[in-house]
Protein backbone atom coordinates (compact mmCIF):
# COMPACT_ATOMS: atom_id res chain seq x y z
CA UNK A 1 0.00 0.00 0.00
CA UNK A 2 2.73 2.48 0.97
CA UNK A 3 4.33 2.41 -2.50
CA UNK A 4 1.05 3.70 -3.95
CA UNK A 5 1.16 6.79 -1.74
CA UNK A 6 2.23 10.08 -3.29
CA UNK A 7 5.76 11.39 -2.84
CA UNK A 8 4.33 14.27 -0.76
CA UNK A 9 2.48 11.86 1.55
CA UNK A 10 5.57 9.69 2.02
CA UNK A 11 7.63 12.80 2.85
CA UNK A 12 4.99 13.76 5.41
CA UNK A 13 4.95 10.25 6.92
CA UNK A 14 8.71 10.47 7.53
CA UNK A 15 8.13 13.47 9.82
CA UNK A 16 5.51 11.68 11.93
CA UNK A 17 6.53 9.28 14.68
CA UNK A 18 3.82 6.59 14.43
CA UNK A 19 4.69 5.19 17.86
CA UNK A 20 4.53 8.51 19.69
CA UNK A 21 1.55 10.08 21.47
CA UNK A 22 1.85 13.84 21.01
CA UNK A 23 0.46 16.56 23.26
CA UNK A 24 -2.19 18.43 21.24
CA UNK A 25 -0.06 21.57 20.80
CA UNK A 26 2.91 19.46 19.68
CA UNK A 27 0.75 17.47 17.25
CA UNK A 28 -0.45 20.73 15.68
CA UNK A 29 3.15 22.02 15.42
CA UNK A 30 4.26 18.84 13.62
CA UNK A 31 1.19 18.90 11.37
CA UNK A 32 2.04 22.45 10.27
CA UNK A 33 5.53 21.34 9.15
CA UNK A 34 4.14 18.72 6.76
CA UNK A 35 4.26 19.43 3.00
CA UNK A 36 1.22 21.52 2.01
CA UNK A 37 -1.21 20.75 -0.82
CA UNK A 38 -2.63 23.06 -3.51
CA UNK A 39 -5.87 23.42 -1.54
CA UNK A 40 -6.51 24.44 2.06
CA UNK A 41 -6.95 21.09 3.81
CA UNK A 42 -9.51 20.51 6.55
CA UNK A 43 -7.92 19.54 9.88
CA UNK A 44 -9.86 16.88 11.79
CA UNK A 45 -9.74 15.28 15.23
CA UNK A 46 -10.89 11.64 15.15
CA UNK A 47 -11.96 9.87 18.34
CA UNK A 48 -12.29 6.19 19.16
CA UNK A 49 -14.71 6.00 22.10
CA UNK A 50 -15.25 3.23 24.64
CA UNK A 51 -19.00 2.99 24.15
CA UNK A 52 -21.29 0.50 22.42
CA UNK A 53 -22.89 2.31 19.44
CA UNK A 54 -25.59 -0.37 19.28
CA UNK A 55 -26.97 0.80 22.66
CA UNK A 56 -29.23 3.84 22.29
CA UNK A 57 -28.36 5.01 25.82
CA UNK A 58 -24.67 5.19 24.83
CA UNK A 59 -25.16 7.53 21.88
CA UNK A 60 -22.75 10.47 21.85
CA UNK A 61 -23.85 13.53 19.89
CA UNK A 62 -23.91 17.27 20.24
CA UNK A 63 -22.62 20.58 18.91
CA UNK A 64 -19.98 23.07 19.94
CA UNK A 65 -19.00 26.52 18.61
CA UNK A 66 -15.36 26.75 17.55
CA UNK A 67 -13.64 29.85 19.02
CA UNK A 68 -11.88 30.49 15.70
CA UNK A 69 -14.57 29.17 13.37
CA UNK A 70 -14.28 26.20 11.03
CA UNK A 71 -12.96 28.06 7.99
CA UNK A 72 -15.80 26.59 5.97
CA UNK A 73 -18.42 28.59 4.08
CA UNK A 74 -21.70 27.21 5.43
CA UNK A 75 -24.85 27.49 3.30
CA UNK A 76 -27.94 27.58 5.52
CA UNK A 77 -31.52 26.72 4.64
CA UNK A 78 -34.31 27.72 7.06
CA UNK A 79 -37.88 26.40 7.13
CA UNK A 80 -39.84 29.25 8.72
CA UNK A 81 -42.64 31.77 8.22
CA UNK A 82 -43.35 35.29 9.45
CA UNK A 83 -40.89 37.07 11.76
CA UNK A 84 -38.76 33.90 12.20
CA UNK A 85 -38.24 33.86 8.43
CA UNK A 86 -37.38 37.58 8.34
CA UNK A 87 -34.87 37.17 11.18
CA UNK A 88 -33.25 34.19 9.45
CA UNK A 89 -32.79 36.22 6.25
CA UNK A 90 -31.33 39.16 8.16
CA UNK A 91 -28.91 36.80 9.93
CA UNK A 92 -27.56 35.66 6.57
CA UNK A 93 -29.40 32.42 5.72
CA UNK A 94 -29.13 31.69 2.00
CA UNK A 95 -32.52 29.99 1.61
CA UNK A 96 -35.59 30.82 3.68
CA UNK A 97 -39.22 29.78 3.26
CA UNK A 98 -41.77 27.18 4.20
CA UNK A 99 -44.06 25.39 1.74
CA UNK A 100 -42.08 26.68 -1.26
CA UNK A 101 -38.76 25.49 0.24
CA UNK A 102 -40.24 22.11 1.23
CA UNK A 103 -41.38 21.70 -2.39
CA UNK A 104 -37.92 22.67 -3.64
CA UNK A 105 -36.17 20.14 -1.36
CA UNK A 106 -38.70 17.42 -2.25
CA UNK A 107 -37.81 18.09 -5.88
CA UNK A 108 -34.14 17.33 -5.23
CA UNK A 109 -32.63 20.69 -4.21
CA UNK A 110 -29.50 19.98 -2.13
CA UNK A 111 -27.26 23.06 -2.36
CA UNK A 112 -27.06 23.68 1.39
CA UNK A 113 -24.99 22.41 4.33
CA UNK A 114 -27.30 22.93 7.33
CA UNK A 115 -31.09 22.96 7.67
CA UNK A 116 -32.86 24.84 10.49
CA UNK A 117 -36.59 24.80 11.23
CA UNK A 118 -39.02 26.41 13.66
CA UNK A 119 -40.94 23.96 15.87
CA UNK A 120 -44.14 24.93 14.00
CA UNK A 121 -42.57 24.10 10.63
CA UNK A 122 -41.40 20.67 11.81
CA UNK A 123 -44.89 19.18 11.33
CA UNK A 124 -44.30 19.36 7.57
CA UNK A 125 -40.49 19.18 7.56
CA UNK A 126 -40.61 15.75 9.25
CA UNK A 127 -42.07 14.39 6.02
CA UNK A 128 -38.72 15.11 4.35
CA UNK A 129 -37.02 12.41 6.45
CA UNK A 130 -36.11 10.26 3.44
CA UNK A 131 -34.54 13.24 1.69
CA UNK A 132 -32.77 14.98 4.59
CA UNK A 133 -32.08 11.97 6.85
CA UNK A 134 -29.47 10.17 4.71
CA UNK A 135 -27.43 13.40 4.44
CA UNK A 136 -27.67 14.11 8.18
CA UNK A 137 -29.57 17.32 7.47
CA UNK A 138 -32.80 16.73 9.40
CA UNK A 139 -33.29 19.59 11.91
CA UNK A 140 -33.01 18.33 15.48
CA UNK A 141 -33.67 20.06 18.82
CA UNK A 142 -30.56 18.36 20.31
CA UNK A 143 -28.29 20.12 17.84
CA UNK A 144 -30.02 23.49 18.13
CA UNK A 145 -31.47 23.36 14.61
CA UNK A 146 -35.14 23.27 15.72
CA UNK A 147 -35.76 26.66 17.30
CA UNK A 148 -37.89 29.80 17.16
CA UNK A 149 -34.70 31.88 17.52
CA UNK A 150 -33.69 31.36 13.90
CA UNK A 151 -31.34 34.36 13.87
CA UNK A 152 -29.22 32.94 16.70
CA UNK A 153 -29.11 29.48 15.10
CA UNK A 154 -28.07 30.88 11.71
CA UNK A 155 -25.34 33.06 13.26
CA UNK A 156 -23.94 30.16 15.32
CA UNK A 157 -23.81 27.84 12.33
CA UNK A 158 -22.21 30.51 10.15
CA UNK A 159 -19.64 31.34 12.85
CA UNK A 160 -18.38 27.76 12.84
CA UNK A 161 -20.48 25.65 15.14
CA UNK A 162 -19.65 22.00 14.49
CA UNK A 163 -21.83 18.97 15.05
CA UNK A 164 -20.56 15.57 16.20
CA UNK A 165 -22.24 12.20 16.26
CA UNK A 166 -21.04 8.68 17.05
CA UNK A 167 -20.88 6.43 13.99
CA UNK A 168 -21.81 2.74 13.96
CA UNK A 169 -18.20 1.75 14.70
CA UNK A 170 -17.90 3.86 17.86
CA UNK A 171 -15.91 6.67 16.20
CA UNK A 172 -16.40 10.43 15.93
CA UNK A 173 -14.59 12.75 13.49
CA UNK A 174 -14.86 16.52 14.00
CA UNK A 175 -13.33 19.29 11.84
CA UNK A 176 -11.30 21.78 13.91
CA UNK A 177 -10.31 24.25 11.20
CA UNK A 178 -8.17 24.60 8.10
CA UNK A 179 -4.47 23.90 7.51
CA UNK A 180 -3.93 27.64 6.94
CA UNK A 181 -5.11 28.47 10.49
CA UNK A 182 -2.53 29.70 13.00
CA UNK A 183 -1.31 26.87 15.28
CA UNK A 184 -2.86 28.58 18.32
CA UNK A 185 -6.27 28.68 16.61
CA UNK A 186 -6.13 24.96 15.78
CA UNK A 187 -5.08 24.12 19.36
CA UNK A 188 -7.89 26.21 20.89
CA UNK A 189 -10.48 24.78 18.50
CA UNK A 190 -9.16 21.28 19.23
CA UNK A 191 -9.38 21.76 23.01
CA UNK A 192 -12.96 23.02 22.63
CA UNK A 193 -13.96 19.93 20.65
CA UNK A 194 -12.24 17.56 23.10
CA UNK A 195 -13.96 19.19 26.07
CA UNK A 196 -17.36 19.01 24.32
CA UNK A 197 -16.95 15.29 23.62
CA UNK A 198 -15.74 14.52 27.16
CA UNK A 199 -18.82 16.40 28.51
CA UNK A 200 -21.08 14.38 26.21
CA UNK A 201 -20.04 11.11 27.89
CA UNK A 202 -23.19 9.02 28.48
CA UNK A 203 -23.91 8.09 32.11
CA UNK A 204 -24.00 4.42 31.07
CA UNK A 205 -20.47 4.43 29.57
CA UNK A 206 -18.14 2.21 31.57
CA UNK A 207 -14.33 2.18 31.74
CA UNK A 208 -12.14 4.35 29.51
CA UNK A 209 -14.30 6.76 27.50
CA UNK A 210 -11.73 8.28 25.11
CA UNK A 211 -9.64 5.35 23.88
CA UNK A 212 -7.78 6.95 21.01
CA UNK A 213 -7.48 10.37 19.35
CA UNK A 214 -5.83 11.24 16.05
CA UNK A 215 -5.14 14.62 14.46
CA UNK A 216 -4.84 14.79 10.68
CA UNK A 217 -5.40 17.07 7.71
CA UNK A 218 -7.20 15.86 4.56
CA UNK A 219 -4.04 14.58 2.86
CA UNK A 220 -1.69 13.84 5.76
CA UNK A 221 -0.92 10.85 7.95
CA UNK A 222 -2.56 10.92 11.38
CA UNK A 223 -0.73 11.99 14.53
CA UNK A 224 -1.72 10.15 17.69
CA UNK A 225 -2.74 12.61 20.40
CA UNK A 226 -2.03 11.87 24.06
CA UNK A 227 -5.44 11.19 25.61
CA UNK A 228 -4.26 11.33 29.23
CA UNK A 229 -4.11 15.12 29.30
CA UNK A 230 -7.65 15.72 28.06
CA UNK A 231 -9.20 16.38 31.41
CA UNK A 232 -6.37 18.69 32.46
CA UNK A 233 -6.98 21.49 29.97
Amino acid sequence: MSNKRSKRYRAAAEKVDAKKSYALSEAVSVLKTLPPTKFDQTVTLSFRLGVDPKQSDQMVRGTTPLPHGSGKQVRVLVFAEGSAATQAREAGAEFVGYKDIIEKVTGGFQDFDVAIATPAAMAEVRKLGKVLGPRGLMPNPKTGTVTDDTAKAVKEVKAGRVEFKLDKNGNIAVPVGKFSFAPEALVENGKTVIEAIVKARPATAKGVFVENVTLAASMTPGLKVDASSFLKF
